[in-house]
């Protein structure tokens, strides 16, 4: 397959409401959408990396940068077989691993649209439909708080997320708890605790929470060894997890008992599926978590979570958990039984809706062969 051309689009869609961690509170989401033409193939991939280097050190204009200095220059105009290809034509560039993962994805898509087959098929998926869960913001009260997790649970989603942050943690905990005794519950603290923090988390212990995601640093794999041996509740890593490298050192030191696998994290979707192999080697669990991608990255991560041993809910919330309209259609939508089908078209499976992209788009670059 020749790499023809590669267009970089800079996006920003507004939230349908504001999104409140630890990090800050959201109002829109700024990724980059990536395109590649391939002998008459169009493949679609998305950068997370977001606006701000909250999260992570990426950003969407440093993402821009290794993408069209470094990334592109190594493919363009070559004839691939595959996408272990252009991975090993990338690799002098260290880290920068959303930004690898939006052009891996894109190529992803094309040699599986070039194949006749899904993306989901592509990467070894066995199943149909995937087990979703919905991440909830900080809320100003208690009683918000359970009134939105009210609404969720009407619109299917069967595991909850909040978002938590010290002093805003116990209270919501045990709020919904009182209110829900028997509902699928976990936190993410997205790096906002220390080590002496840890009476909140054997607090927790009493919840019956299904796992505390990232309390302690986002680089941290030690001090979690130490706050997990200190637990009953599984501690769940998201941040610290880069590699396929980190994952098997956090789990060699028992530093969580449970991983989140982001593909724009860990640089796309072959180290994903590397990490998702060595945790089933170990019985240790994983689960999808989300960036708040659009109709684009959301259509990867269901066809990633559609393998054997992503067996817990992940964060792939319907299209309009986040938009008022995605720029894929169909969008995405969560069934009455708390799951998501996953598409069986060639690709990424959705048809991305031109009209709405070019709405979104802030900037625009192609890059001809």
């Amino acid at each position: 397959m020749r790499i023809d051309r590669i267009e970089l689009r800079h996006i920003k869609m507004d939230l349908v409401s504001p999104f409140v961690t630890s990090m800050g509170t959201e109002y829109d989401e700024e990724h980059i959408i990536v395109s590649i033409d391939a002998g008459g193939i169009k493949g679609w991939g998305e950068s997370v990396a977001e606006g701000t280097p909250f999260y992570s050190y990426e950003t969407v204009q440093t993402a821009w940068h290794i993408l069209k200095d470094f990334l592109i220059p190594s493919i363009l105009g070559k004839e691939l077989s595959g996408v272990d290809e252009a991975i090993k034509a990338c690799s002098r560039v260290r880290g920068h691993m959303m930004a690898k993962a939006g052009l891996e994805a894109a190529l992803w898509d094309a040699f599986a649209k070039g194949r006749g087959i899904s993306l989901s098929e592509m990467l070894g998926g066995v199943r149909d439909k995937v087990p979703v869960g919905v991440s909830i913001g900080i809320q100003e009260s208690e009683q918000a708080l359970v009134r939105k997790v009210e609404g969720y649970l009407a619109e299917g989603y069967r595991r909850i997320k909040i978002k938590i942050s010290p002093g805003l943690d116990l209270k919501f905990v045990k709020a919904l708890r009182k209110e829900f005794p028997e509902l699928p519950l976990q936190v993410d603290a997205n790096s906002a605790y220390e080590l002496e923090d840890i009476d909140i988390f054997r607090q927790m212990d009493d919840f019956n929470l299904i796992l505390i995601e990232q309390p302690l640093g986002y680089e941290d794999i030690f001090d979690h060894a130490k706050l997990q041996r200190e637990m009953k509740t599984p501690v769940c890593l998201d941040e610290s997890i880069h590699s396929l490298d980190d994952a098997r050192a956090a789990i060699e030191l028992d530093s969580c008992r449970v991983i989140n696998i982001k593909p724009g994290r860990v640089g796309g979707f072959t180290e994903s599926k590397m990490i998702h192999d060595y945790c089933a080697s170990k019985n240790i669990p994983v689960w999808h978590g989300g960036m708040l991608e659009s109709g684009i990255g959301r259509a990867g991560n269901v066809a990633l979570a559609s393998l054997h041993n992503f067996t817990l809910p992940g964060d792939i919330s319907a299209s309009k958990r986040y938009y008022k309209q995605d720029i894929v259609e169909p969008e995405f939508v969560v069934n009455s039984d708390g799951t998501m089908d996953v598409p069986r078209r060639p690709g990424i499976g959705v048809d991305v809706n031109m009209k709405m992209l070019d709405f979104v788009t802030v900037r625009s670059e192609a890059f001809k062969a």
